[in-house]
């Protein structure tokens, strides 16, 4: 975990060196997540999977700086609210378990409502 405290620290210096808290509200950071995720999405618009998976060079370094900008304004909600990522993951995880048993969910998509 201390490379990942790391980066957030180094995301926080950043953003305070240039006071941009001050625009990183909890509405305004949900949105940036969804907007740079949208953008992520859009380098793979209009591609079948197989395409998909075959992005070229220059495709995939814009997949690495949209990857990287959910990362960082993720980072930022998470720090607004005080939550630990890792934390919340395993947690999910758990729930997903409970939610989505081996014997009822491998290999098929149905929400857990409809296992």
């Amino acid at each position: 975990m201390g490379e990942l405290d790391a980066i957030k620290g180094a995301l926080i210096k950043f953003r305070e060196e240039r006071d941009w808290r001050q625009f990183h509200d909890p509405k305004n950071l949900s949105q940036a997540i969804g907007i740079e995720a949208s953008e992520l999405q859009e380098i793979f618009l209009w591609k079948t999977n197989a395409e998909s998976k075959k992005i070229s060079p220059n495709e995939l370094e814009d997949v690495k700086d949209e990857v990287a900008d959910i990362f960082i304004f993720l980072m930022y909600f998470c720090h607004e609210f005080g939550i630990d990522l890792f934390r919340a993951v395993e947690d999910k995880i758990k729930v997903n378990g409970e939610r989505y048993p081996v014997d009822k969910a491998k290999g098929n998509s149905k929400k857990y409502g409809d296992l």
